[in-house]
């Protein structure tokens, strides 16, 4: 009486705890989950200069070292070539608004006759010049596509004014050619002031500059990370810039201008400043380069190179943030829960440590955008959580605690997870009888195949084969009794009994055959072809509960049924056919699909069995003509089996390829009269 004894202490454990403990453990895991999942590198509002969350910095930090660290070192880019004008030459035009539009304008006509293949200008035309109608003359002559910078009010208060304004659009609109258009330049920082995104769109507005010198729908309305890029170390320890850069000067001189053709030709080109103090940006990389800015005409340059290249970073989907967050909880719940000695403890929590720290350098190191992923986030939510269950875990009874730890050691279905929580005493040894639909399955041929490939690869096979079928249980609500090698047994109706469980267990049945020739259809290069899925369905009485001895509890199902759904199956391969129903399964599944395959003496069974096979794509008048046919072999009048046999080749003749329907006819071929096909 020592085990009931001991069950019906640990049955008490929820009510024992009291409901204030459990409240605020339940409200310690959802702020711990909340913490782990939140994105904290952005205001609560997500409103840009709003007060912030005190481990924005933190989480933005360790962003940048990411992006830092798994930057790609690359050669100079060949696509690409940015033609500035600095403070000098500024000096030496003694212009300031912002550059000389006939230096500008002699510039841009020896690049259009040099062959670029598209030019980008990061300059505001907000105020006039006495050059103003040379560059309009040069801009109406383009024959390369021209986009010119083009800002808002709306996006720009601290740039420009209503005045400036005024006079840009109208420049615009007057250098405005089928090759000549405006686009936006306006970039986006975060709270911080430093350059990590895709600005967001603008309604309205013309396209990005970098979407607008190269088109591409992937990009429309891309607003993950911009794809920053290291410099390859040369052999001297030198570093070559990733994007080729000439002065505006060299281009408006003809002569320079036709050494330097080559370095423009077939290239996208854009033009822009490199002025001290004006549109500077700190980026992810600027601690690593020996600039701690980038101007804005060069983040423009690599938000380019990440387009040609087709490099779109895959954001982490909210999903995923928070069902990573999730694990991390249940995680530290379980490690805390676990009251695992100290040489297991600290294996454990360092393994979670490195998980929580490795993951996001896994990902960035991939080529996933992990802004938005919350490490810091991760380490406040573990701790929490570690730290909440830790307590209400060792407010409780060792006693008690020992059952928790038993029971969540055991291995048992979802539904009997719960019902096993909810009634603890379940895990009584004893089972009861209830009538169930038992399936089984086996792979043809694995046993064969096992031993013509490598050890590894077997069981890799095996794996994914088993997880396919799986899969399929338990999306259709069923049980899984156990694997036998490639064979997965399963019962729909215990431990809880549904009103769809024949029609679940037979749609499962069907699927898992569809899964099985999926299998076999994807195999590694390598592999010798894998035979077919056979499966068996029946529906009995069963004897189903925990069965085992003290060291091990397996929810299980015993009896005839199980015994009837194994030979149904291995029935197939005699019959040519892939699933086998009985008809006791056949009627109990509510489905219109199925077909008579004929009655057969099952091994070890002295009664024959009605046969039905799932035949959805099968004519739906032929599969009614082939139970009249089927059942026309049971007539006492030699004339009807006669004709049930003729009709039976006739069938057979429209469907030549259907092998289980030439099965049937050989067998009622070869059946004496009056007794069923025996399969021995």
């Amino acid at each position: 009486m020592a085990k009931p004894s001991l069950l019906s202490r640990g049955a008490r454990l929820v009510h024992d705890a009291g409901q204030f403990r459990l409240a605020a453990t339940a409200l310690a895991l959802m702020l711990a989950l909340f913490l782990a999942g939140w994105d904290w590198s952005r205001p609560l509002d997500g409103a840009r200069g709003q007060r912030e969350i005190p481990t924005a910095d933190a989480e933005r930090g360790l962003y940048d070292w990411r992006v830092a660290t798994f930057a790609p070192r690359v050669a100079q880019d060949p696509r690409i070539l940015m033609v500035v004008y600095d403070d000098q030459t500024l000096i030496a035009t003694r212009k300031r608004s912002p550059l000389d539009r006939g230096l500008l304008a002699r510039a841009l006509r020896n690049i259009d006759a040099m062959g670029a293949k598209s030019i980008g200008i990061d300059i505001l035309f907000d105020q006039p010049q006495d050059e103003d109608a040379q560059l309009l003359g040069v801009l109406h002559a383009m024959r390369t596509p021209l986009w010119l910078g083009y800002a808002n009010l709306g996006d720009n208060r601290e740039q420009i004014i209503f005045e400036q304004q005024q006079y840009l659009d109208r420049f615009i609109a007057h250098a405005r050619t089928d090759r000549v258009r405006p686009a936006s330049i306006r970039l986006e920082t975060d709270a911080d002031d430093v350059a990590r995104s895709w600005p967001m769109p603008t309604p309205g507005q013309p396209p990005l500059l970098t979407l607008a010198m190269k088109p591409t729908s992937a990009f429309h309305d891309y607003r993950g990370a911009i794809r920053f890029r290291l410099p390859l170390i040369q052999p001297d320890g030198s570093e070559e810039p990733v994007i080729p850069s000439l002065q505006i000067d060299t281009l408006a001189d003809p002569q320079m201008a036709q050494v330097l053709a080559p370095m423009v030709r077939g290239r996208h080109v854009l033009i822009g400043g490199d002025i001290v103090d004006i549109d500077q940006f700190a980026t992810p990389l600027s601690g690593r380069q020996a600039r701690s800015t980038m101007i804005g005409l060069e983040v423009h340059a690599t938000m380019l190179a990440q387009l040609l290249d087709g490099a779109k970073l895959r954001a982490v989907p909210a999903g995923w943030a928070w069902g990573g967050a999730l694990l991390l909880v249940l995680a530290a719940a379980l490690t805390s829960l676990a009251e695992l000695c100290w040489y297991w403890l600290l294996p454990a929590l360092a393994g979670q440590g490195v998980a929580i720290i490795g993951l996001p350098l896994w990902l960035q190191a991939r080529g996933w955008d992990t802004k938005g992923l919350p490490a810091v986030g991760w380490i406040l939510g573990w701790i929490l959580a570690f730290t909440a269950v830790g307590v209400a875990a060792r407010a409780v009874t060792s006693q008690q605690r020992r059952f928790a730890q038993s029971a969540l050691g055991k291995y048992l279905p979802r539904d009997i997870a719960a019902q096993i929580l909810a009634e603890p005493e379940k895990l009584a040894l004893h089972g009861e009888k209830r009538p169930i639909f038992t399936l089984f399955t086996d792979l043809e041929g694995f046993t064969k195949l096992s031993h013509a490939i490598a050890p590894e690869m077997v069981a890799q096979l095996l794996n994914r084969y088993l997880d396919m079928l799986s899969d399929v249980v338990l999306v259709h609500g069923g049980t899984i009794d156990k694997f036998v090698g490639d064979a997965v047994v399963a019962f729909w109706g215990a431990p809880i009994a549904r009103p769809d469980d024949g029609r679940n267990a037979a749609l499962a049945a069907y699927a898992m055959w569809q899964a099985g020739e999926a299998f076999r259809r994807d195999l590694p290069p390598g592999v010798p072809p894998i035979g077919r899925t056979r499966v068996g369905l029946h529906h009995g009485d069963a004897i189903v509960g925990n069965f085992g001895g003290e060291g091990r509890i397996q929810y299980t199902a015993l009896g005839d049924s199980m015994n009837t759904a194994a030979r149904l199956e291995a029935a197939n391969k005699a019959l040519e056919s892939n699933v086998l129903v009985s008809r006791e399964a056949m009627l109990l599944s509510g489905l219109d699909w199925w077909r008579a395959m004929g009655r057969v003496r099952l091994r070890g069974r002295a009664t024959p069995v009605d046969l039905y096979e799932p035949a959805p794509h099968f004519p739906a008048e032929e599969r009614a003509e082939l139970g009249d046919i089927v059942a026309g072999f049971d007539a006492d009048e030699a004339a009807v089996r006669a004709d049930a046999l003729a009709r039976l080749k006739q069938m057979c003749g429209r469907h030549p390829d259907d092998a289980a329907l030439a099965n049937l006819l050989y067998r009622y071929e070869n059946i004496g009269e009056g007794r069923s096909y025996g399969l021995g």
